[in-house]
């Protein structure tokens, strides 16, 4: 196994511009691998209402107060713009960063956003991602410099869709999120250079075992795609802040919450992702929930540090 890198994912939720930049510095500084954040227009956990900054901004702030870090959304919502324009954006980030954009994408499915704004949310998931897997196909070759058209019987209506600049990299990698067994791992095999599958170990290692089926099945090895889990477990320094957590994300009040999220102390974040690593995962990516200091980003890098030692 080659060397686990490391990532952060900063809510772009419950907090200020100049707190998740300060957050964005010290993710580069402590030398994560990629630094993520979301792609919505609503706050998906507490107020819907609460203050959320666009996906695509943030990134591109970011790659200006960032060096070295990679960057993307995890993930891009497919449905909230065409995908020649997603990809227009993914190439400009990476000339805005020099070389350091990933091309994150899904499927979309939070059904609230998309009616306050008027984006259509299609039929239902099985739609969205014959959407979406029309849409990777198109960005993946006009990145590399070819030209898309559409058939005429699916979603999009792509007529000779070119760009430039290309991207600075060689090849721009695209992530996508999700394990749906039938679709979306097929998709991931298929066309992605990167995939995030969340759960917990035993479901990592059973996606896993799927993908690698694909993968075979459509010809490119098994290393061809690296493998990302997104560790749903937020950081507690203390049971002040362990608190603020609850109460911010209406802890209480909302049973999904609880069932998707874990706020967890060091001894308890360790444990999650040594299970991570033994999972088979090339990367561990970190929720860092309500950003209000650079402390929280630098106890998840001497967490995983302790965890992958």
């Amino acid at each position: 196994m080659t060397e686990l890198k490391t990532g952060i994912l900063l809510w772009s939720q419950a907090a200020t511009w100049p707190e998740m930049t300060d957050a964005a510095k010290r993710v580069d500084e402590l030398g994560y691998d990629h630094l993520w954040t979301w792609d919505h227009l609503y706050a998906i956990f507490g107020d819907p209402y609460q203050p959320i900054f666009e996906g695509w901004m943030a990134l591109a702030g970011w790659a200006m107060a960032t060096e070295r870090t990679r960057l993307g959304l995890l993930v891009g919502a497919n449905t909230f713009r065409n995908p020649g324009l997603t990809a227009k954006l993914a190439e400009t980030l990476d000339h805005i960063s020099d070389g350091r954009a990933i091309l994150g994408i899904g499927g979309a499915w939070m059904e609230p956003e998309h009616q306050a704004h008027g984006i259509d949310f299609g039929s239902g998931f099985g739609q969205r991602l014959d959407w979406m897997d029309e849409a990777v196909a198109a960005m993946r070759t006009v990145m590399d410099g070819g030209s898309a058209t559409s058939s005429g019987d699916g979603r999009y209506a792509f007529d000779d869709l070119r760009h430039a600049p290309l991207p600075i990299q060689k090849k721009l990698p695209i992530m996508i999120g999700g394990s749906g067994e039938k679709k979306t791992l097929r998709m991931v095999a298929e066309m992605a250079d990167l995939c995030n599958i969340g759960g917990t170990a035993d479901v990592v290692r059973q996606k896993l075992a799927v993908l690698d089926e694909h993968l075979d099945a459509v010809g490119r090895p098994r290393d061809a795609v690296k493998r990302t889990n997104l560790v749903s477990l937020l950081l507690a320094r203390d049971d002040r802040h362990r608190d603020e957590i609850r109460a911010m994300l209406r802890w209480d009040e909302n049973p999904d919450v609880r069932n998707r999220m874990v706020i967890a102390g060091e001894s308890e974040a360790i444990e999650a992702f040594a299970e991570c690593v033994a999972a088979g995962v090339d990367e561990i990516l970190v929720n860092l929930a309500g950003i209000r200091s650079v402390d929280a980003v630098h106890a998840a890098a001497e967490v995983l540090t302790k965890a992958t030692a």
